[in-house]
Formats: structure tokens, sequence, C-alpha cells
């Protein structure tokens, strides 16, 4: 059964969800969305899309739409989200699903109550390299002890990772920590039940911390560190250290090394390396099987539940 899904936001990562989509037999892509017409047009060109639009209710309202991939800026997450489900549609959305816990478990009771798919971008649990550490953990040859974890970029002015300048503003905590502080809970297997955090001087104008430290502690004792930056004038991206009872490795993006950085081979983990086409494939699969998908929203929420708690205590 091919599904019919629109990607909604087309910058960066529209564009990854868009080439992810176009490498998935069971997926079509048929409509784009975009707050401008021209730019709608040519991608819709691009990928043998049916239609562009830039009127969300719109797009929404046709019948031969299966679900919607939300890319769009932070603050339009939740309307979207809400709206797309009220719609009849399955949902994916970039993560944070929302700027809030309340709106977050807002989303969580509107998928309960319209019994559609709906899940969130948290894209590391699907990249290989993190499968990889995951399926050790599974069959008990890997505990971890310790995840340390940097999460660095150089972004001083609103851009997007494309360079190109954007609408809304980034945020460390709510956009980039989600991440980690979900990834640990998911591979860890164990709620956080210790969060502390600290931040430095907020950008002048554009109003972030540019820079911040996490520490968490599992419900067993297993400890993250994680460390964020937008100041960082050096490798970018987001690197993960696992140090456990047998092994260390160090996961960057859908590559994986042992502490000695000696090359692990992920190939044979999935069907792709592309941990966004891994992401995408689970929701066709889910809306296929009618199944709740890995990172759907209702598995997520502890994550924001941690989020919440460290934004109240940075605001203290």
């Amino acid at each position: 059964m091919t599904i019919n899904i629109a990607v909604v936001g087309l910058g960066a990562f529209g564009k990854k969800h868009l080439d992810a989509l176009a490498q998935i037999p069971d997926a079509r892509i048929q409509y784009v969305a975009h707050s401008k017409m021209d730019k709608a047009k040519e991608v819709a060109v691009e990928y043998g899309a049916k239609a562009a639009f830039t009127d969300y209710t719109e797009l929404l309202q046709q019948e031969d739409l299966d679900g919607v991939i939300l890319a769009t800026p932070t603050q339009m997450h939740y309307a979207q989200t809400l709206e797309a489900l009220k719609a009849g549609k399955h949902v994916m959305v970039e993560i944070p699903m929302a700027d809030s816990l309340a709106g977050v478990q807002d989303i969580v009771r509107a998928q309960q109550e319209e019994g559609l798919i709906a899940m969130a971008g948290h894209t590391r649990r699907f990249n290989p390299s993190h499968q990889f550490v995951h399926n050790k953990i599974t069959t008990g040859e890997f505990s971890i002890q310790q995840m340390d974890v940097q999460t660095y970029f150089f972004r001083r002015t609103n851009t997007n990772a494309l360079g190109e300048p954007r609408s809304w503003t980034d945020h460390l905590l709510w956009h980039h920590a989600a991440h980690t502080v979900d990834l640990f809970q998911y591979q860890t297997g164990e709620k956080v039940v210790k969060a502390n955090a600290v931040q430095g001087p907020k950008h002048p104008e554009l109003g972030i911390a540019m820079d911040m430290s996490i520490q968490l502690q599992s419900e067993k004792g297993k400890i993250c560190t994680l460390s964020l930056s937008f100041n960082n004038d050096g490798p970018l991206g987001t690197f993960f250290r696992y140090i456990g009872d047998t092994e260390t490795y160090i996961a960057r993006y859908d590559d994986l090394v042992d502490g000695k950085e000696n090359p692990i081979y992920v190939s044979g983990v999935a069907v792709s390396m592309n941990g966004i086409e891994l992401q995408d494939r689970e929701f066709v699969a889910a809306i296929q099987e009618q199944r709740e998908p890995n990172s759907s929203v209702a598995k997520v929420l502890p994550c924001y539940e941690v989020l919440d708690a460290l934004q109240r205590q940075l605001e203290f």
C-alpha cells in the first residue's frame, strides 16, 4: 500500500525528508507546502509532487493525503500537529513538537483521541550507529555507565543548516538537548530522576543562551553529561561517547568507532545508512501496519518532562 505524504516546510530539513522519501518505495511525495508559493512550486516540480500549497488548512483537506511531515519553524509545530490530527491525517513533526510541556501533553492527548499515527523527529533513535549500540544493550552484551555528549555549532546569526536566513530562533535546550535527553532514556531504558542545567549569557540579539551544560542521572544510576554551544568554531555536530561495562563507543551521526577510533561497520544494521530515511520509513510502516511507531509522541513524552524541569531550573 502506497502512503501519500506531504512535506510542509521546505528549508534544510524539509529537503532532507524529501530526499529520504524518494528512497522509500511505499511512500509517494504527493504534496509540498511552504510559506512562499514560488519555492513550493519549484520543489514540487523537482520531486514530482502533485501540487504545491501555501495554505496549510487547504492542504489538509486533500482526500488523497494520508500523512504530513512537518519541518516548519518550531513555533508552528504545536498548532500544525493538532490541526493535522483533527483533520484525520497522520503526522510526523520535527523536534521539538512543542516548546512547552503543556503543548506536548496536548498533542499526546489528541493522538490518543484520534487514534492516528503521530511521531516526533527524534532521529537519534534511528541512526544506524545508535541502533548498533541499542542492539548490544538489548542482547545484554553492553550496559551504559555514562554517556558523554557534545553538541557544537557556530551559529551567531539566525541561519539554518544551509546557511540561509530563517524566521525562527534555534534553542539549545528545546531543540538540541532534546535529542540527547530522549536518546539517554531510550538507550538505558530508564527514566531520568535527576537533572541539572546551567547556561551562559544570552545573545543580545537572538535572546537565547549560546552555551549550556546539562547533567542527567537515570533510575539505576547511569549518568549523562551534555555540553552544548553555538559558539564553537570547530567541528560541528553532535558527538556521543558511550562508556559501558564492556566497551566504549563513539557515535558521530551515522558513523561509529570504538574508544580507540577503530571503525565499526554498521551498514548491516538497517536498510539504509541515513537516519532521516530510517525515521521516515518507520512513519510509513507504522501507517501501513496501524501500530505505534518508535518515537511516537507518547514514547518521547518523558523527554519533554525533563526539558520542562530543566527550563524551570534555568529560569529560577
